[in-house]
C-alpha cells in the first residue's frame, strides 16, 4: 500500500482507534493497528478483543492513493511518530511485505509490521433498524450513572451499566450494591424489540470519550453478545457482560417520611469541606443532622479534630433526622445533577437516601446509609 495524507487527518483517526489498544495483551499482533487502503479510502482498526474501534477516512480526505493494500503497524509507535512529526503531509508505504516507511521531506521511519494474516478477523454486524440517539444526550446518560458501577471483579455484572430500551423509553442503571444511579429518558422513535444489555463500564467510558459534537447522531446496534455504536464514521463494538442484571426497582420506596429541598452547590460544598477529616478514614463517613430548617454536616477524627458545617434548607415533609453516609458517594451523586436545587428523601436512619431533581425527575441517585454505632 502507498498513500499521502495530511498529518492531522490521520492523527485524529489514529487517536480514536488507539483507545482500543491495551498494554496488557500477550498476543503481539493485538498491539497493532490494521491499515486497509482501497480506492474508496483508508480504514483503521484496533481491538483488544473486548472492544473494537474502526475509523474510515474517505478518499476525499486523502491527498494521494497510489497503491491499495493492508498492513498492521505497532499502534503505540505509529501514534507517537505521527503525533511528533512537524510536517503537514506524510507519505506511508509498505515495502518487502513486512515493513512500513513513514516519511516526510525531512524525516524517515522504517518500522517492522505484524503479519496481516495474524490480525483477528473482526466481524462487524448491523441491524436494519438501529436505535438512534442524540450524542449529547447519550453522553449525559452515561456520565450521570457510570460512576456508580462496581470496581470489584468478584461482582462482574455490577462492573457494567444496564441499558434497557422498551418502546420509546430508555433506562440506564448502575450500582455497586452500596449506591445506585438510575436515568430514565424518552426518545422520539419506537423500538419493536426490547433491549436489555449490560455493557462494561470501562468500555462505554471509552466510547463516550469519542463524542465531540453533542448534536450528532449515534446508532445503537444491539446483539445477544455484543453492541455496536456508529458515530461520525467511527464504529465502536463492545462485548457484553453475561447474566441477568439485578432488579433494582424494589430498592426505591414509593413513599417517604422526610423530604428536604436543598441548594445543590451549598449542600455539595459543606460536604466537601466536612470530608477533609473523613478522607483519612476508609469509608469516608460524614454525619447529617437536621433541626428544623437547619442542616448540619459533621466529621471527626480522634487524632485531628472535628468539623461542623451548617446550611439552611426547605423542609417539605417530616421531622428531624440524623444519618451517616459516605461523603465520596454523596458528592459523586450530587455532581451528576445539572440543577440549582435537589430533593433529598429519607425513611429513617437505616433506610436508603434518595436524591432527585424533583418528584418527577428523570435522574435518581440512591445511597445506603452507614451505621456509626
Amino acid at each position: 500500500m502507498k498513500l499521502k495524507i495530511n498529518k492531522n487527518v490521520l492523527l485524529d483517526n489514529l487517536n480514536n482507534v488507539g483507545r482500543a489498544l491495551s498494554n496488557r495483551n500477550i498476543i503481539p499482533v493485538i498491539n497493532g493497528i490494521l491499515f486497509e487502503l482501497t480506492s474508496e479510502g483508508l480504514s483503521l482498526t484496533a481491538t483488544d478483543n473486548e472492544i473494537t474501534i474502526k475509523a474510515f477516512i474517505d478518499k476525499e480526505e486523502i491527498k494521494d492513493i497510489r497503491e491499495e493494500g493492508k498492513m498492521v503497524i505497532y499502534g503505540r509507535f505509529i501514534l507517537d511518530i505521527i503525533r511528533k512529526l512537524p510536517a503537514e503531509d506524510i507519505d506511508i508505504e509498505e515495502i518487502d511485505g513486512g515493513k512500513a516507511i513513514i516519511s516526510t521531506p525531512t524525516s524517515k521511519y522504517n518500522l517492522n509490521c505484524f503479519d496481516v494474516n495474524d490480525f483477528p478477523n473482526i466481524k462487524i454486524d448491523f441491524i436494519d433498524n438501529p436505535i438512534k440517539l442524540t450524542a449529547g444526550n447519550f453522553k449525559e446518560i452515561v456520565s450521570q450513572t457510570v460512576f456508580a458501577t462496581s470496581q470489584q471483579e468478584s461482582k462482574p455484572l455490577l462492573t457494567g451499566i444496564n441499558l434497557k430500551i422498551i418502546a420509546n423509553s430508555l433506562e440506564c442503571v448502575a450500582t455497586d450494591s452500596y449506591r445506585l444511579a438510575k436515568k430514565h429518558v424518552k426518545f422520539g422513535s419506537m423500538v419493536s424489540d426490547n433491549i436489555n444489555l449490560v455493557i462494561p463500564a470501562k468500555n462505554i467510558n471509552e466510547f463516550v470519550k469519542l463524542i465531540e459534537n453533542d448534536d450528532d447522531e449515534i446508532e445503537l446496534h444491539a446483539f445477544s453478545n455484543k453492541v455496536l455504536f456508529r458515530y461520525n464514521g467511527i464504529l465502536f463494538q463492545s462485548s457484553l457482560l453475561n447474566g441477568s442484571y439485578p432488579n433494582t426497582d424494589q430498592l426505591v420506596p414509593a413513599e417517604f417520611e422526610i423530604i428536604y429541598k436543598v441548594n445543590l452547590n451549598d449542600f455539595y460544598s459543606i460536604i466537601d469541606r466536612a470530608s477533609i477529616l473523613a478522607q483519612a478514614k476508609e469509608k469516608n463517613i460524614v454525619s447529617l443532622e437536621t433541626k428544623g430548617n437547619k442542616l448540619m454536616i459533621t466529621s471527626s477524627s480522634p487524632e485531628i479534630g472535628k468539623i461542623e458545617e451548617v446550611m439552611d434548607i426547605d423542609v417539605v415533609k417530616g421531622e428531624d433526622i440524623k444519618i451517616s453516609f459516605s461523603a465520596k458517594y454523596m458528592m459523586e451523586a450530587l455532581r451528576s445533577f445539572n440543577t440549582e436545587e435537589v430533593m433529598i428523601y429519607f425513611n429513617g436512619e437505616i433506610k436508603p437516601i434518595i436524591i432527585r431533581e424533583d418528584d418527577n425527575g428523570d435522574l435518581l441517585q440512591l445511597i445506603l446509609p452507614i451505621k456509626t454505632y
